[in-house]
């Protein structure tokens, strides 16, 4: 399925921007257009002990690549200077790497979850979802941006 990354005509949902051809603004009911993948999740949360939820969303490296970095698809090491940065409402941040959800690299089922525990997250927000992580302190609830930065070419 081709999602379009046309932007909303509201000003809620979550912003991709940065180092993309196709930044957009994409509402919890535009995610569910995507294929969605559904994901058991099992985490340590550091107020409320482990939590186990069942979360449906598209894969970030899929709303990702639709948004077109502008990276070179033909240089796999281009792609690893690109890093993600995911805010929510309440001024939780994330970053991630994109080689953890790149197929040729991590590979990992990072989910914009539209979905918890069967609940449609349209007024609460997408929420940024990592399954393979033991501590829930990357799960973002209420994205508000999402920024692909690639400017990291020089280390001196």
């Amino acid at each position: 399925m081709t999602q379009s990354l046309a932007a909303a005509d509201t000003v809620a949902g979550l912003a991709l921007t940065g180092d993309l051809i196709r930044p957009a603004r994409l509402t919890v009911p535009d995610l569910l257009a995507w294929p969605q993948c559904e994901a058991d999740v099992s985490f340590e949360c550091a107020t409320s002990g482990i939590q186990h939820h069942r979360f449906t969303g598209p894969l970030l490296h899929d709303v990702l690549s639709a948004a077109g970095p502008v990276f070179d698809p033909a240089r796999r090491k281009d792609r690893l200077r690109f890093l993600i940065a995911v805010s929510g409402a309440d001024g939780h941040h994330a970053l991630l790497s994109w080689a953890e959800i790149d197929p040729d690299f991590g590979h990992a089922p990072v989910l914009l979850a539209a979905t918890i525990d069967g609940t449609l997250l349209d007024r609460a927000g997408a929420q940024l979802v990592l399954p393979q992580d033991r501590c829930g302190a990357r799960h973002v609830s209420g994205i508000n941006a999402i920024r692909v930065d690639g400017g990291y070419t020089s280390w001196a």
